[in-house]
């Protein structure tokens, strides 16, 4: 199989990246002109993986009732992302039009120098340096308004960079469109036995195969001056506004997966599908949506056709969705998925007790966490491990105000909150 010209850069070689955006390019109608450059991030392995087996790997499609397995040939190149010569090589180089993101929700709240998003700013100086004109950016994180907060990301480190590159913010604004999205596909991490499934089923050694679910959903709104490939061929929906689309899937997906990941291990499972089965946490899960749903009003949304198919997605119990994975960055996640629907509740006179029991659970499992030693991730941790010292309501506001200042800085909403820790606590 012959790679296709490098006409996209990537950052953030994952498994969800070739789930999703290298799936949509592999299934454009003109995939033979769409390459991608897919550079990792603070490590090498996957791209060492991956440039070992010339970028291909297979994609298993796993169904309530069977998988399949497809080979995937759209990642061209696959980077270690400290090569930042070759990155700013690519993003200099004229062909290149499009690079898409998948560097977290942290990443765009706290950047270092050898950032991602830093890597990039210096990669577009590259590219105006070398007269390559217009590119388009394409953030496909799970970021309220991801397009706009890449932008804003970019062009403060563009303006903090040193005076040679003056003007450099003003050229990404006359030059770099910022295009939002909403993506969506569940991708679990690979396990042994699926690499040896592969070998198994296929009679080749494939050691970076990729699970996905069999739905796949890409929703885009934004301007590309230098071209794209035809996703649409693969499913991908092109709109003027993408924040009802975008606020359909933070919402009911991942704030569903976010309270199922707390809730759920406090009730001793490991998976999004044991979860769901849990009565106690299915029935937090639909009162959570009753809540978010009656802020998703635009006719298009389909929104009870949209919580049918998220009830058969998360029954699949051949797809092992890992709640640890989930529960990751849960203040950052909790910012996008809970605090937007509670305020909305609250704006409009009601209790929003269902979204504030998303917050308690998360409270209740990071205290846990503290109490036992268990590690856990996200950008707050020290100041979480700190507040999980203190006691009854004080802890209760110490971590609410680690999720919303605004939330916590209303006596009813702490208080509500701390009376519903412990409701979806072990069976």
């Amino acid at each position: 199989m012959q790679a296709p010209p490098v006409r996209i850069v990537h950052l953030g070689l994952g498994a969800f990246h070739r789930s999703h955006q290298a799936w949509f390019t592999e299934h454009a109608s003109d995939s033979a002109e769409w390459g991608i450059a897919s550079f990792t991030g603070r490590r090498p392995d996957a791209a060492l993986t991956l440039a070992a087996q010339d970028g291909l790997f297979t994609l298993i499609e796993r169904g309530p009732e069977g998988d399949t397995f497809e080979v995937v040939g759209s990642i061209a190149e696959a980077v270690d992302g400290a090569d930042t010569d070759r990155l700013n090589e690519l993003l200099a180089a004229p062909a290149t039009a499009l690079v898409t993101l998948t560097v977290t929700e942290a990443v765009y709240e706290k950047h270092d120098a050898d950032s991602p998003l830093a890597r990039l700013v210096r990669g577009l100086a590259a590219r105006r340096d070398a007269g390559a004109g217009p590119i388009a950016v394409v953030s496909c994180d799970n970021v309220a308004g991801n397009g706009e907060v890449a932008e804003r990301a970019v062009l403060s480190i563009a303006e903090g960079l040193d005076a040679g590159s003056a003007g450099l913010a003003d050229w990404i604004g006359d030059n770099v469109s910022f295009v939002g999205t909403s993506v969506d596909r569940i991708t679990p991490r690979t396990t042994p036995e699926d690499i040896a499934e592969v070998a198994a089923q296929r009679g080749y050694r494939d050691e970076a195969p990729v699970v996905a679910e069999p739905f796949a959903n890409w929703i885009l709104s934004g301007g590309f001056p230098a071209g794209r490939p035809r996703w649409e061929d693969a499913g991908a929906q092109f709109v003027d506004d993408i924040e009802p689309f975008e606020n359909r899937k933070l919402w009911l997906l991942n704030g569903a997966h976010s309270l199922l990941a707390y809730a759920g291990q406090l009730r001793g499972h490991t998976t999004v599908a044991e979860a769901i089965d849990d009565a106690a946490c299915r029935d937090a899960v639909e009162a959570f949506w009753n809540e978010a749903a009656r802020h998703l009003t635009l006719p298009g949304l389909g929104v009870p056709a949209y919580r049918d198919a998220l009830l058969e997605r998360f029954s699949n119990p051949r797809i092992a969705h890992h709640l640890a994975q989930i529960a990751a960055d849960g203040t950052t996640k909790l910012r996008m998925r809970a605090v937007p629907v509670l305020s909305a509740e609250l704006a409009e006179g009601r209790s929003g007790v269902a979204a504030a029991r998303m917050i308690a659970a998360w409270i209740d499992f990071v205290s846990a966490a503290v109490a036992s030693g268990t590690d856990f991730q996200d950008p707050l941790k020290e100041h979480i491990v700190a507040a999980a010292g203190l006691e009854g309501r004080e802890r209760t506001q110490a971590l609410t105000e680690l999720v919303s200042a605004e939330l916590a800085g209303d006596p009813l909403v702490v208080s509500r909150i701390d009376s519903l820790r412990g409701t979806l606590g072990a069976e």
